[in-house]
C-alpha cells in the first residue's frame, strides 16, 4: 500500500484540500502528525467533513499543540519538545495520506525541520504548488531541497488559479511528474472534492 507525505511550497496553499482530494480518491487513511492550533477545527476534522468513502480511517495526531504558530514555538508554549523518534507511522493495511505542517523548512525543534521528519518516515512526497508571483522560485527551491535530502518525489499537484506558463516552466526545469491540477474551490465540499480527484493521475 502506498504512503504519501503531502507538503507544500509554503503555508496556506491548499495542503489540506489536496489531502482531502487524495484521501477520497484513494479511499486512503489520513494522518496529520503535528497539529498546531485550531484543535476544535483541526485538519483531521476538516478531512472528515470533506470525504464520503467508508474505508478511510483518520489516525490521531502525534502532537496536538494549542497555538497556531510554528510547531517549535507552539510546542515551547505547551512546555513540550517535539521529538521525531516519537512520531511513528500508524499501522494500517490501507493507503495512507500524511499531511505536513507548513513548508519543508518549518522548525519542529531547535535542531530539526519538517523535512527531517519526512526523511525519517521514509515515504514519497507529493508537493503542492499554488500559482502566485514567486511560486516558481518557491517550488523549484522545494524540489531541489527534497532532492538534496534524497527524498523521492511522487509528483506535483498545482492548486488554485491556473497559470499555464508557470506550470510549464516548473515542470520542464525540474523534470518532476505533474499529478494534476485542482482548480480554485472557494467552497470546498464533499461533491467537488470527489470530482477533483478525477483530475489527478495517481
Amino acid at each position: 500500500m502506498a504512503k504519501y507525505f503531502v507538503t507544500g511550497i509554503g503555508t496556506g496553499i491548499g495542503k489540506t484540500l489536496v489531502s482531502a482530494v487524495l484521501t477520497e480518491k484513494l479511499e486512503a487513511d489520513y494522518w496529520k502528525p503535528i497539529q498546531s492550533g485550531d484543535l476544535e477545527l483541526s485538519d483531521s476534522l476538516t478531512i472528515k467533513q470533506l470525504i464520503t468513502n467508508k474505508n478511510t480511517f483518520i489516525h490521531p495526531e502525534s502532537y496536538r499543540l494549542n497555538s497556531p504558530l510554528s510547531p517549535h514555538q507552539a510546542a515551547k508554549l505547551d512546555n513540550i519538545e517535539i521529538a521525531i523518534p516519537k512520531i511513528k507511522i500508524p499501522e494500517t493495511d490501507n493507503h495512507l495520506i500524511i499531511e505536513g505542517a507548513g513548508g519543508l523548512m518549518v522548525p519542529l525543534n531547535e535542531k530539526e525541520l519538517l523535512i527531517d521528519l519526512i526523511k525519517a518516515l521514509n515515504v514519497e512526497v507529493i508537493l503542492v504548488s499554488q500559482n502566485y508571483l514567486g511560486s516558481i522560485n518557491h517550488t523549484l527551491m522545494s524540489i531541489n531541497l527534497l532532492k538534496q535530502y534524497g527524498i523521492k518525489i511522487k509528483g506535483l499537484i498545482f492548486n488554485g488559479v491556473e497559470n499555464s506558463e508557470t506550470q510549464r516552466y516548473i515542470l520542464q526545469y525540474s523534470n518532476v511528474t505533474c499529478l494534476g491540477y485542482i482548480p480554485l474551490l472557494e467552497n470546498a465540499n464533499k461533491e467537488n472534492v470527489k470530482i477533483s480527484g478525477r483530475l489527478l493521475s495517481l
